[in-house]
C-alpha cells in the first residue's frame, strides 16, 4: 500500500449526500480482484453516457460533459469533496481501489458509511470527516475559484487552505500509523514475518504429523 503523508492536490466536487458504493463502482465492474484498472469506471454511471462493461475500451465512450471529472478544471485532482453518507450501499472494497487507482488518496465529507470507512484505510485512502458547514463554504470557494486546491497533513491532522486558513480533523492514532507508513493488514501482518517463521520451526518440531517432514 502507498504510504500517505501529505496531499495537496486540486479538489473535485461530488455535491450529493449518499453516494452509494455502486454508484462509485457499478456492480458489473467486480468480477475481478485485481485492486488496479478500476480508475476509469470510476462513478461509471455519471462519467459516460452509454452503459459501460467490463473489457470495454473506455477511451473511445462519449463522456458526460456535465461530470465534474471529465471538465479541465479538475483534472488530476487528488481530493474528492462530498456531503454526507458517502459509501454508503453494499461493503465492496472495489469502491476504495476505484478511488485510489483514479488518483483520490482523500475523500472529504461529514459523514461516512462504516464498512466504506474501514475500506479507506485498508486500501490508501484516507476519509476525512468535516463540519457540513465548512464542506458548504469550500464548495462555494470551489465553484468561484478555478483551480481550488487544499493540502491535507495526515502527521499533524490539518486541512490548510491556500490562504494558510487550518482546519484539524480526528483520526484514529493506529490508523494513522498504518497510512502514514503505508502498512495495510498483509504489510502488518510481514513486520513480524520472524516471529511467525520461529513459530512456525517450532511448532514442527512439537507435532511433524501436522507439518510434514522437517528438512
Amino acid at each position: 500500500m502507498k504510504a500517505l503523508t501529505v496531499v495537496k492536490g486540486v479538489v473535485a466536487p461530488m455535491d450529493r449526500s449518499n453516494v452509494d458504493t455502486d454508484m462509485i463502482i457499478p456492480k458489473q465492474f467486480l468480477k475481478s480482484i485485481k485492486r488496479s484498472g478500476f480508475g476509469p469506471n470510476l462513478f461509471d454511471e455519471l462519467r459516460y453516457l452509454d452503459e459501460g462493461q467490463p473489457g470495454m475500451d473506455n477511451s473511445t465512450r462519449p463522456l458526460n460533459p456535465d461530470f465534474a471529472l471529465n471538465q479541465p478544471r479538475y483534472q488530476g485532482a487528488s481530493i474528492l469533496l462530498s456531503r454526507a453518507n458517502f459509501g454508503c450501499g453494499s461493503s465492496r472494497e472495489h469502491a476504495p481501489w476505484a478511488l485510489e487507482d483514479f488518483g483520490f488518496r482523500v475523500v472529504i465529507a461529514s459523514s461516512f458509511a462504516d464498512i466504506f470507512y474501514n475500506n479507506c484505510f485498508k486500501n490508501g485512502v484516507l476519509p476525512i470527516v468535516v463540519e457540513e458547514t465548512q464542506i458548504d463554504r469550500w464548495f462555494q470557494q470551489m465553484a468561484a475559484l478555478e483551480g481550488f486546491s487544499l493540502t491535507v497533513d495526515l502527521p499533524n491532522q490539518k486541512i490548510i487552505e491556500d490562504g494558510g486558513q487550518e482546519v484539524d480533523f480526528d483520526v484514529d492514532e493506529f490508523r494513522k500509523h498504518c497510512l502514514v507508513n503505508g502498512l495495510d493488514d498483509i504489510g502488518l501482518t510481514l513486520q513480524d514475518a520472524d516471529k511467525i517463521k520461529e513459530y512456525e520451526l517450532q511448532r514442527a518440531q512439537i507435532h511433524p504429523w501436522v507439518f510434514g517432514q522437517i528438512k
